[in-house]
């Protein structure tokens, strides 16, 4: 019980700070229908747990050490943040128009899977945080700190997305275009600093 709680808490703590996924979800959770949210919820909360998973057992590591698929991903997920930023940025949703609108579950699971996956320090900084405690834990310890990070996760994406979701009634077209403008500018910030760190690499090993 006590790893089950140490994972619970650390899982609180690296998925609440808002980055690509709570603004894609936040989003979410403003323009469609509850049906919608917790379907999103559960698409981000299974890509959220699998690179919490692979990032406690290792694969992390593997990446990081290969310069090249390094950079590569980098390059290629700087390019997907932006496009989405700038997307959310474009973004005409009105809280009248939005809710009777099904966006294809493909689309979700697409979105979803780039704001987790195509962010690669994501997967370096998770696998330091959860790699790093592994390593600190005895014998099949392990597998009770996983599961209390997927229950944070999974008690974050659902109670948030629901939170957010409940207040909409408070949120007009004005204020959510705000919040589009705001969430896409720092996503596109996100993609940018994904976008030095490819040249920086770039510089590093092809020019070098």
């Amino acid at each position: 019980m006590n790893y089950l709680l140490q994972g619970f808490l650390l899982g609180l703590a690296y998925v609440a700070p808002i980055g690509t996924q709570n603004m894609f979800v936040i989003n979410t959770a403003l323009t469609r229908p509850r049906k919608m949210v917790w379907i999103t919820a559960f698409i981000v909360f299974f890509f959220d747990i699998s690179l919490a998973a692979i990032c406690f057992f290792g694969a992390g590591a593997i990446i990081s050490s290969n310069p090249i698929l390094e950079m590569i991903i980098v390059g290629i997920g700087a390019l997907v943040v932006i496009y989405i930023g700038i997307s959310l940025v474009r973004s005409k949703d009105t809280m009248e128009s939005t809710e009777e609108i099904t966006i294809p579950i493909t689309k979700i699971i697409t979105t979803a899977c780039v704001v987790t996956w195509f962010n690669p320090q994501a997967i370096i900084d998770g696998s330091m945080l959860l790699g790093t405690y592994r390593a600190t834990l005895p014998g099949d310890a392990g597998i009770f700190f996983i599961i209390g990070v997927c229950l944070a996760s999974g008690i974050w994406w659902f109670g948030m997305s629901t939170i957010v979701n409940l207040v909409r009634a408070k949120i007009n077209d004005k204020i959510l275009r705000i919040i589009n403008i705001v969430c896409g500018i720092v996503i596109i910030f996100y993609g940018c600093k994904l976008g030095v760190q490819f040249i920086d690499f770039f510089k590093e090993i092809v020019l070098s």
